[in-house]
């Protein structure tokens, strides 16, 4: 969105002051792919839409930085994160014949008949390539979250963008100021129990 009067920076007792009414000129979506073991940004994929097909796209793309390598990602639970179309990308990187995959949906079977089946298929730790899936509602696993709350607090939030080329442009920059010092994150929680008191006396 474009804001329809210029920013007025801080000054002396005075705060900074952001226009309020701006002017939509459209939407991006953006696959940001966490090296968990580098902290850095990897292969990231700018898209009108973010389908089944362009979800498995973005998969291709990062398989394809080191195609021999195993790899795991870690994802929710959104339904193309277990398409038919990933779990065919999938076993053509594995050379998996897709005659051995089954069908999908109303009278399917095997690998391909439901979203349960694709995502055990998906989960299998006997695969060079393969995806852990968060549990429900617990999306602060998934450390591209913390790093999107950042890309969120220091380019979005506040930015103002004149078409969606110019904020495409801004986060693929600010990716690129990222990497130049990114480390790996630090879990720093313990993990202390909730206590739930059941009719205390």
């Amino acid at each position: 969105m474009e804001r329809e009067a210029p920013t007025i920076p801080l000054s002396p007792g005075k705060p900074e002051r952001i226009e309020h009414n701006y002017e939509r000129h459209g939407t991006t979506n953006l696959f940001g792919n966490l090296n968990v073991a580098t902290g850095k940004i990897i292969a990231p994929k700018l898209s009108e839409t973010r389908t089944s097909e362009d979800f498995a796209d973005n998969i291709d793309n990062i398989v394809s930085t080191d195609p021999t390598a195993g790899w795991i990602f870690v994802v929710d639970n959104l339904n193309t994160h277990m398409s038919v179309v990933l779990v065919m990308l999938v076993a053509l990187l594995l050379d998996i014949p897709f005659d051995t995959l089954g069908k999908p949906g109303n009278g399917g079977y095997g690998v391909l008949k439901s979203m349960k089946t694709r995502k055990a298929f998906l989960e299998d730790e006997s695969h060079r390539i393969r995806f852990v899936f968060t549990p429900p509602h617990c999306s602060w696993l998934n450390q591209i979250e913390n790093w999107f709350s950042g890309l969120s607090g220091r380019v979005l939030r506040r930015g103002n963008f004149d078409s969606v080329e110019d904020l495409e442009k801004k986060i693929l920059r600010y990716i690129e100021f990222y990497n130049k010092t990114a480390v790996p994150m630090k879990w720093k929680c313990k993990g202390v129990p909730i206590k739930y008191l059941i009719n205390p006396v």
